[in-house]
């Protein structure tokens, strides 16, 4: 494993966000997963948490993680897995003194992300019209279930519904004709993550756009979970508005593409992707099956794709002869595309995850290290080479406040530390 690396913003910081502070007013999925990956490009996150309770996702466990002494902590790994690099300060918004603290620090942000239900934070006078009215150049997010507009705009949004809703269950999982068939979500919370994604994405365009565009102000950006899931149909989407077919279930297979699937071996199963018709030729020598390559049935991947089941059956007749290990090495030799099906700990032990320094381990408060899945951005000028570990609920209250506001450790005490 790498070495463990802690490391906070500081003066040598070469990440491209740094200098940029972000006001994160999100808690549970899609709002901590689009701010962990500015705070992974170097913006200063401070993340705004219910005193004495903090964010609902802590709880999701177990697991949870362990302190230098080998119990348990408060910290899900489901927390863990979205909150690296940022701070805590523990805000009642309810308050006047929290709504007070909340709107000054806003005041010293560059960007301000929330994902309450729509419409809620005015009530606190914590909405984009009360924010931007101290700070014009605020890039003010939000993140909800269906947006700020339509005739869904109330309700919420958990990520099995919307990929319910978008379609996503409706083109995994096996065909219901086939043992086992029937609609399956996504083993991610995939619509959190495109949400969070999105947003991210949205905001460094916005800060773009308001520091090169000659104005001063920032501006308004609605992001939807329902938009982005949607949006990220990508080519089912485009399957159906081109064609008005309604796209299907295929398995582990492809709709369009023909092998692609996992094909059984003498001990497990192997995905194996032919993409052109060069492709295939060379699988099926390699596999000593050059007459498949000349049968009528196969011999373009529209073919294939017609006659896709008994293209399977005559791979896999050869295929189940040897082990994965052997085809896996035979393939790559070969240069073909193929991979074995590995669990997690597979996936993490595999040398290509080493190599590139997938898992990190950082310090905790608590005394105990966390191991985080490194960011997948590679800069090479403005390497992420900083990760500081989710904190614990209300950590850098005093921290904050005084860096940012001038209180007194006695103001601090006596206006937010009496619950």
């Amino acid at each position: 494993m790498p070495a463990s690396t802690e490391s906070g913003q500081s003066k040598t910081d070469k990440r491209p966000l740094a200098g940029i502070r972000v006001l994160d007013m999100t808690r549970v999925f899609s709002g901590p997963w689009g701010t962990q990956i500015l705070g992974d490009l170097g913006a200063d996150v401070i993340k705004i948490e219910q005193p004495g309770r903090g964010d609902d996702q802590r709880r999701l466990g177990p697991p949870f993680l362990a302190d230098g002494l080998d119990r348990p902590t408060a910290e899900s790994s489901y927390y863990l897995s979205v909150n690296r690099n940022k701070r805590s300060v523990a805000l009642d918004i309810k308050t006047p003194e929290g709504q007070d603290a909340i709107r000054r620090l806003a005041g010293q942000c560059d960007v301000f992300v929330e994902n309450f239900k729509a419409g809620n934070l005015a009530k606190y006078g914590l909405d984009y019209a009360s924010i931007a009215a101290i700070n014009p150049r605020i890039v003010y997010c939000s993140i909800s279930g269906f947006g700020q507009t339509g005739p869904r705009s109330g309700q919420m949004g958990y990520d099995t519904v919307i990929q319910a809703m978008c379609g996503v269950m409706s083109v995994t999982g096996r065909p219901d004709s086939e043992p086992g068939g029937g609609p399956l979500k996504v083993g991610l919370v995939l619509s959190d993550m495109m949400a969070g994604t999105y947003a991210a994405m949205a905001i460094q365009a916005a800060l773009y756009a308001r520091d090169t565009r000659g104005g001063t102000t920032g501006q308004y950006i609605d992001i939807s979970m329902f938009d982005a899931q949607l949006a990220a149909m990508s080519h089912q989407a485009s399957h159906y508005l081109v064609s008005g077919e309604i796209p299907g279930r295929f398995g582990n297979g492809a709709p369009s593409v023909s092998p692609s699937n996992a094909f059984a071996c003498a001990d497990g199963r192997i995905v194996i992707v032919a993409g052109n018709d060069i492709q295939f030729r060379r699988l099926c020598e390699v596999l000593d099956l050059a007459a498949l390559a000349d049968d009528e049935r196969y011999r373009s991947n529209s073919a294939r794709v017609v006659h896709r089941a008994a293209l399977q059956e005559a791979l896999e007749e050869r295929l189940r002869t040897q082990t994965v290990a052997y085809w896996q090495e035979t393939l790559e030799r070969a240069n073909l595309v193929a991979g074995p099906i590995n669990t997690l700990a597979e996936a993490l032990a595999d040398p290509q995850a080493s190599a590139r320094g997938i898992v990190r381990h950082v310090r905790h408060v608590s005394g105990g290290t966390v191991p985080l899945v490194a960011s997948p951005m590679r800069l090479s000028a403005t390497p992420l080479d900083h990760y500081t570990a989710p904190p614990t609920c209300g950590q850098h209250t005093e921290e904050v406040l005084a860096e940012l506001l001038g209180m007194s450790a006695e103001e601090i005490q006596n206006n937010f530390n009496r619950r």
